[in-house]
């Protein structure tokens, strides 16, 4: 399950520009495999009496916290993990471009957390395995269904 948590000033965003963040963010996860329901946005609306920057009110800042469980990245010790993990965060740019990169008054950061896979469970149901048949029929139903474990 990827949780992006979108923490920004209630006038940044439309309710048309949230929802076209999160169908975005969305594909980009179900283009590498993962059921829709997976793929949680939450915006966090917070006024310029919340958000500081190097000690400074800020109405114009977002900052966007990612949590990745269903998938795991190569770790950074290859040259191919290190081109991988660039290559996620370009596309994630790809996404927020049109929403946040493209306007010049808005400043903005994000990072990604990885959540150990045994620490999650959707429907009190341990997700199945990434690319097995019980995730593609999850992924046709859009929801978690009951499955038995597959034997290796």
């Amino acid at each position: 399950m990827p949780l992006w948590r979108i923490f920004s000033h209630p006038s940044i965003f439309t309710s048309a520009q949230r929802e076209g963040i999160s169908k975005a963010i969305t594909d980009l996860y179900v283009s590498r495999g993962l059921p829709p329901f997976y793929v949680v946005v939450i915006f966090v609306d917070v006024d310029e009496k919340g958000i500081f920057v190097g000690g400074e009110s800020k109405n114009n800042f977002v900052r966007i916290v990612v949590e990745q469980i269903a998938r795991v990245m190569m770790g950074p010790e290859t040259e191919e993990g290190k081109a991988r993990r660039k290559a996620w965060m370009d596309r994630i740019n790809d996404v927020l471009k049109p929403y946040i990169i493209d306007r010049a008054e808005l400043e903005w950061e994000l990072h990604i957390y990885e959540t150990p896979r045994d620490l999650w469970r959707i429907q009190g149901l341990d997700p199945p395995p990434p690319f097995s048949e019980a995730e593609k029929l999850w992924a046709e139903k859009n929801k978690a269904i009951p499955y038995e474990a597959e034997q290796s």
